[in-house]
């Protein structure tokens, strides 16, 4: 089976009031502790790279190993670029083989970030490919991009941007950020309510790891279709091969430690599939 893209897979997400897990994966065995996470609950799922994943392994590499994952895979899979940076990397990612695009302008003023992603929407229009945009700044650090301040959307511009923009889904900003969190976030979750009954395409929640689970579910009632999970993803697996390692000090088989993050990495996965309500979803692709 071939990669799909994000569009079939989050519509019938809207339509339906659930959301698609999406994982950010470093490498082989997270991409298959993802995928066999999804087999095993009849899920569609959405594996996540960013720039700075991209030039440590090359923009081919990511490609490959997600679309021989899903080979045989009998749910829906598809390989987004997440945070893009340029419209450089947007290219490259599209020439490549990824299946969905998202590009990353909120840090730029509202006409920039407008004229920015709109035109990331042409060059994906060409070859069918989704894009999902980002309007009100998440705080942490993700990628090169890092911001001390969580940025609200305004659901007036929200409006406007996915009107003047094209894109398919919309990452908005409601007081969540990346990375671990140190302080309580003060979110705003009226705001998803608000830009769901104005805005028409499938919304999107970023820096989700180590949010509470009851406030996640809040936040997919609300409407958010898309929840991304990247910082959850690296912690668990680092975790499993240190215990793996410290557990034996003759182990020197890669495939034995690897073995140990892949498994820790599904558990994960499937507990979070089960919390977006995407279990039982691999619609066709």
């Amino acid at each position: 089976m071939t990669l799909t893209t994000t569009l079939k897979m989050l519509e019938d997400a809207k339509n339906n009031g659930y959301a698609v897990a999406a994982f950010n994966c470093e490498n082989m065995e997270m991409i298959q502790g993802v995928v066999d996470a999804g087999k095993e609950l009849d899920s569609p799922v959405i594996i996540q790279t960013t720039p700075t994943t991209v030039r440590y392994g090359s923009i081919d590499l990511y490609p490959a190993n997600v679309s021989a994952a899903a080979k045989d895979a009998p749910i829906p899979v598809a390989l987004m670029l997440d945070h893009g940076n340029s419209h450089e990397v947007v290219s490259e990612a599209i020439k490549a083989g990824y299946s969905s695009i998202m590009i990353d302008g909120s840090t730029l003023p509202l006409e920039e970030n407008i004229a920015f992603t709109k035109y990331a929407v042409s060059l994906c229009r060409k070859n069918r490919l989704p894009v999902e945009g980002e309007l009100g700044r998440v705080g942490g650090k993700e990628d090169d991009t890092e911001s001390e301040e969580c940025g609200y959307t305004n659901p007036n511009e929200a409006v406007r941007f996915v009107e003047e923009t094209g894109v398919s889904s919309l990452a908005i900003g409601v007081g969540t950020a990346h990375g671990v969190y140190t302080v309580q976030p003060v979110l705003k979750p009226e705001l998803i309510s608000e830009i769901r009954d104005r805005v028409m395409v499938p919304l999107v929640l970023h820096g989700a790891s180590g949010l509470n689970h009851d406030v996640i579910r809040d936040c997919i009632k609300r409407g958010i279709n898309k929840v991304n999970f990247a910082t959850e993803l690296r912690i668990t697996y680092t975790q499993a091969i240190r215990k793996c390692l410290n557990s034996d000090k003759d182990i020197f088989d890669p495939k034995k430690y690897g073995m140990a993050g892949r498994e820790a990495v599904k558990k994960l996965a499937m507990e979070l599939i089960t919390l977006c309500g995407c279990k039982g979803r691999a619609i066709d692709r």
